[in-house]
C-alpha cells in the first residue's frame, strides 16, 4: 500500500505560546509561527500530494499557505480543533486547579465536545482516506491531530494523552511494510533539522505542488 498521511500542526500563536486552549478563537500566527510554517514549506519543497486538507481556522490556513500549499488545499470543517467549550482560553494548570484529574481524551470539555464526538469526527476523516490513501497532507491542530493518530492505529481515544505535539511540527502516518491491514506511525512530532532530514525529498525542488 503506497500511502502516507502527513500531519502538520499549525505554527505558533500567542495562545499556544502561553498554553491557553484555543479552538473557536480564530488567532493568527505569530512571526515565529509564520517562520515555522515557512520551514515546513522548505522541508516539503518538491513534495506533491494527491490531497491537501486544511482546517478552516486561520492559523491552520496561514500555515498551509506559507508552506506553499494554499492553492491546492481544500478546507474541511471536520479538521477543526477540539471544541474546548467552557475551557476556551484557559490553561491546563487553571483547569486542573479545579479538576485535578482532568484528561481531555477521557473527560472532554463542558460546553464543548466530548471525546466520543471528536472520535466520530476523526473516524469520518479516516473513512474518507483509507480506501485509497495516496499521499495526503493535513494542516490542523494539536489535540485533533493526536486524536487522528491514535485512531489511525486503532487505539482508543484515551491514548491521545500520551502523544505530545509541538507547533510547526510534522508527523507521518503510514503502513507497516506497505500492508494496508497494519497501520503505523512512521514519524512523530518532527521539529528539529536532524529529524526533518529523514523525510526531505531526495529529488530536486519542483514548482508543481
Amino acid at each position: 500500500m503506497d500511502g502516507q498521511v502527513y500531519l502538520i500542526r499549525h505554527g505558533e500563536t500567542t495562545w499556544s505560546l502561553s498554553g491557553q486552549h484555543t479552538s473557536r478563537t480564530d488567532l493568527p500566527l505569530t512571526e515565529h509561527g509564520a517562520e515555522q510554517a515557512r520551514n515546513i514549506g522548505r522541508l516539503l519543497s518538491g513534495k506533491t500530494f494527491t490531497q491537501v486538507l486544511v482546517s478552516p481556522m486561520q492559523r491552520a490556513r496561514q500555515t498551509c499557505e506559507l508552506a506553499g500549499y494554499g492553492p491546492v488545499a481544500r478546507v474541511n470543517p471536520n479538521l477543526s480543533e477540539w471544541d474546548y467549550g467552557d475551557y476556551e482560553g484557559r490553561t491546563a494548570a487553571e483547569i486542573r486547579a479545579e479538576r485535578p484529574s482532568w484528561d481531555i481524551y477521557r473527560d472532554g470539555c463542558p460546553g464543548g465536545e466530548s471525546a466520543e464526538q471528536v472520535s466520530a469526527r476523526v473516524d469520518m476523516i479516516l473513512a474518507e482516506l483509507r480506501p485509497s490513501v495516496g499521499q495526503v497532507a493535513i494542516f490542523s491542530h494539536g489535540q485533533f491531530l493526536r486524536a487522528l493518530a491514535v485512531r489511525w492505529i486503532d487505539l482508543p481515544m484515551r491514548q491521545g494523552s500520551h502523544l505530545g505535539l509541538d507547533t510547526g511540527s510534522l508527523s507521518i502516518l503510514g503502513f507497516e511494510h506497505n500492508n494496508i491491514e497494519t497501520t503505523a506511525i512512521s514519524l512523530w512530532n518532527a521539529v528539529s533539522n536532524d529529524l526533518f532530514e529523514l523525510v526531505r525529498p531526495q529529488h530536486g525542488p519542483s514548482k508543481d505542488r
